[in-house]
């Protein structure tokens, strides 16, 4: 994309056309967001006062988490702790929820390819929608399945693992099982998001291919050339966060409905029990997390080296800050819910095989 005549191309114009370019990293911009990053000098290897804080706060965090953790079990003194239990339950978890999460690929990545392009750029569902069809029809709304397909059901295991595998882990301490089961989560968000970290970067490929099209290839080619293999981890830290920020409401949800709601005594009320319980947590986990994800992305799949605070500013400067709070949220929901609907039923399922 191209700079002419002394003006700049809009926000919603995206990066979906073949050019002979592509494989070079364009120094030119996609907006004014974009132009005023970009006028800024090429960050030095230093971190600023602002990233060392900002790393030793999740450090701490993680190290206070853990600290807390291991003094519990020592304080306990637990004799009656079932590792073969333990390891049982994360494994059968997990391999239910990766089982699960292929089916999901296949039958909603076009919905999540629309939500990425809004992430990115900004634009309607009904824009998105007819914009990437445009682009290649059918097959533009699959951009990026490979990657899909090892991240998605990879990140579902981790994710379902740690859920089921710390929660035995903790009940089967007596110290630890009497934490309220909103607190236990917490381990289990930190575990899921520390996973999601090691699998930034076949995100990382996936989610460009979904915003971008064919030339992302080109474009994390050009900037691993000019910036180093550290690119493809781009946004690992937001992903962490995300997931931290939308895994612990996800599973906190599930887990207190599904503690507090009457047993089901039928097949059919089974999984609209599970439906229900689903969708109520995957639209509060989305609306908490949604606006790190928007960071996220627009990190992510940018063609030059974004900041998080630059890529934040730049979506408020475009959309203002219900483009940053809002931005494919609708869609999100969407995607979500039915992912929702169909991994609580389709997880409980596959575990009661």
């Amino acid at each position: 994309m191209t700079v002419v005549d002394g003006t700049t191309p809009n926000e919603r114009q995206p990066l979906l056309g073949s050019s002979n370019d592509s494989e070079t990293l364009r120094d030119d911009v996609e907006n004014p967001a974009d132009l005023s990053i970009n006028k800024t000098p090429e960050p030095t290897k230093e971190r600023s006062w602002r990233t060392i804080g900002w790393y030793s706060f999740w450090t701490l965090l993680a190290a206070f988490g853990l600290g807390v953790f291991i003094k519990g079990f020592l304080d306990a003194d637990d004799v009656e702790f079932d590792l073969k239990k333990a390891l049982k339950s994360a494994l059968g978890g997990g391999l239910s929820g990766a089982a699960a999460m292929v089916l999901q690929v296949l039958t909603l990545m076009p919905i999540r390819t629309v939500m990425n392009y809004q992430y990115r750029f900004g634009t309607t569902t009904t824009e998105a929608t007819y914009t990437l069809y445009a682009d290649g029809g059918w097959k533009r709304y699959y951009q990026g399945l490979g990657a899909a397909l090892v991240q998605g059901p990879v990140a579902r295991f981790g994710d379902t693992a740690a859920n089921a595998g710390i929660l035995a882990l903790l009940q089967s301490n007596t110290y630890m099982k009497k934490l309220p089961a909103l607190i236990q989560t917490i381990f289990a968000s930190l575990a899921a998001a520390g996973f999601r970290m090691i699998l930034t970067p076949v995100d990382t490929l996936k989610t460009t291919l979904q915003a971008q099209g064919k030339p992302g290839w080109g474009i994390l080619r050009a900037r691993i050339r000019r910036y180093g293999i550290g690119t493809l981890w781009y946004g690992a830290f937001a992903t962490a966060a995300a997931t931290f920020v939308g895994h612990y409401p996800w599973f906190s949800t599930y887990n207190f409905l599904d503690k507090n709601l009457p047993q089901p005594t039928t097949l059919p009320e089974k999984l609209l029990r599970q439906a229900f319980i689903g969708f109520c947590a995957s639209v509060i986990s989305d609306t908490v997390s949604n606006s790190l994800r928007v960071v996220k992305t627009y990190r992510q799949v940018n063609e030059t080296r974004v900041g998080y605070f630059d890529a934040a500013q730049a979506v408020i400067a475009t959309d203002g800050l219900k483009g940053l709070f809002g931005r494919g949220l609708k869609t999100r929901i969407l995607a979500n819910g039915l992912q929702g609907l169909m991994f609580s039923i389709l997880w409980k399922l596959f575990m009661d095989m």
